[in-house]
């Protein structure tokens, strides 16, 4: 049995000098999500589809008054 609790602590200490694996990882998949997420956000006010929101189809022209 000492032999079992003397693995066991040595196991504990070299598990708790893994360093920043797991830090690292959750700040790669955050950051990951925020760019997809920003692009969306930029993105879409750059779409194009040939309507202004108001539902008849019809885009309005940005240099009409110019």
């Amino acid at each position: 049995m000492p032999d079992t609790a003397d693995t066991a602590a040595a196991l504990l200490a070299a598990a708790a000098q893994q360093g920043p694996g797991d830090t690292l990882r959750i700040l790669l998949l955050v950051s990951i999500v925020g760019g997809a997420l920003l692009a969306w956000f930029l993105l879409r006010g750059y779409r194009n589809d040939g309507t202004d929101g108001t539902g008849d189809g019809g885009g309005t022209d940005r240099d009409a008054n110019a």
